[in-house]
């Protein structure tokens, strides 16, 4: 029998931050691209599974995780380009950025298709608190 995870246990996980405008002018350069970002944090207390969710934006970029495990009070940060994934760091391994300097939505979907979270900034400065 499967239990479906409670409401709550999907709010652990949550975005908490993106960093959408990378220092510097917009080379494309791999170094650039990773310094463009996003960071889901697990506010719980117990290892959630991640294996098979997406973050989305406005333009329908899809980033799948892989087999992946967060672990309590951890955060992982995806970045934009290319690079060797680890247990704080996964790589969405794009050749272009994904996040608009001048305002997006980031969604956080289970693997099921549910919303798990949302955060949306408006531009102006080059990182947002979700």
């Amino acid at each position: 029998m499967t239990v479906a995870p409670s409401a709550n246990a999907a709010a652990a996980v949550r975005f908490s931050g993106i960093y959408y405008d990378s220092p510097g002018s917009d080379t494309g350069s791999n170094s650039s691209l990773n310094h463009e970002w996003v960071r889901i944090h697990n506010y719980g207390a117990k290892v959630r599974v991640l294996t098979g969710w997406t973050v989305r934006d406005t333009s329908r970029h899809v980033f799948r995780f892989p087999h992946f495990r967060l672990r309590p009070h951890s955060s992982v940060t995806i970045h934009t380009g290319k690079g060797k994934d680890s247990r704080t760091d996964l790589y969405w391994g794009r050749s272009w950025y994904v996040w608009n300097n001048d305002g997006d939505t980031a969604l956080l979907k289970n693997r099921a298709g549910g919303r798990a979270d949302r955060c949306h900034y408006g531009g102006g400065g080059s990182f947002t608190r979700c």
